[in-house]
């Protein structure tokens, strides 16, 4: 299985530290934050991984190079003409570099200590999502999951951690261009096309430089990782 890491944000609300670094990039526990996520999908038998840059995108191919350093091969997906395709739209984009099989994404931008092994998609299932109890940044959560299901349902919501295994058919009627993924994702819970579980462990969403520096901390042993 092919793993896709989504790294081409623009990440405004971490600046002034993504003024001069794309966000990927920003240390915390001593290593840049994708780097984190490179060791984790190589310790989980991933040897193929594609990430998709934006803002400042340069620097990541320059600074990670093609993965011979953690025994993976990097694929990078350029999507500096374009802007940013946002997540949908960067898969659709990357998708001749995943392959025509199930494939894992991450989000570049959260911390967790989920192992990311390879899950099977189960019959006709377009997606596998990861979720997490609600953090304190969005209480009402995003999706239900009901006995291994995930549904759009109003009620006992959790949110996604922004990790999910992908049916790449689940893309087949999309065009190229800007798409997000959640009304993609609802549309195919409808059709009862989605499964799910819930990560109990440590989960954060790296999204301003007070999380980013909570981290680091408990990465150093001197804070306790808290959502």
């Amino acid at each position: 299985m092919k793993a896709m890491i989504l790294a081409a944000g623009h990440g405004t609300r971490m600046r002034p530290l993504t003024d001069h670094t794309p966000k990927p990039l920003l240390p915390v526990g001593g290593k840049p934050l994708i780097v984190w996520h490179i060791e984790k999908l190589a310790k989980a038998g991933y040897q193929d991984i594609v990430i998709n840059i934006g803002w400042l995108g340069d620097q990541i191919p320059a600074a990670l190079g093609n993965g011979e350093q953690w025994g993976v091969q990097l694929h990078y997906s350029d999507e500096q003409q374009e802007g940013v395709l946002e997540t949908a739209g960067g898969i659709v984009k990357a998708l001749p570099l995943l392959g025509n099989k199930p494939f894992l994404v991450i989000n570049g931008d959260i911390w967790c200590n989920y192992p990311c092994m390879p899950v099977a998609l189960q019959d006709n299932d377009l997606a596998h999502l990861i979720l997490v109890r609600n953090p304190a940044h969005n209480p009402d959560g995003d999706f239900t999951l009901q006995e291994g299901r995930v549904s759009d349902e109003k009620n006992l919501r959790h949110t996604f951690s922004g990790i999910g295994f992908y049916n790449p058919k689940l893309f087949d009627t999309l065009s190229y261009g800007k798409r997000p993924l959640a009304p993609l994702l609802r549309e195919a819970m409808h059709s009862n096309l989605i499964s799910g579980e819930l990560h109990q462990g440590e989960w954060l969403d790296i999204g301003t430089p007070e999380r980013l520096q909570a981290l680091d901390e408990h990465l150093s042993g001197s804070q306790r990782l808290s959502v």
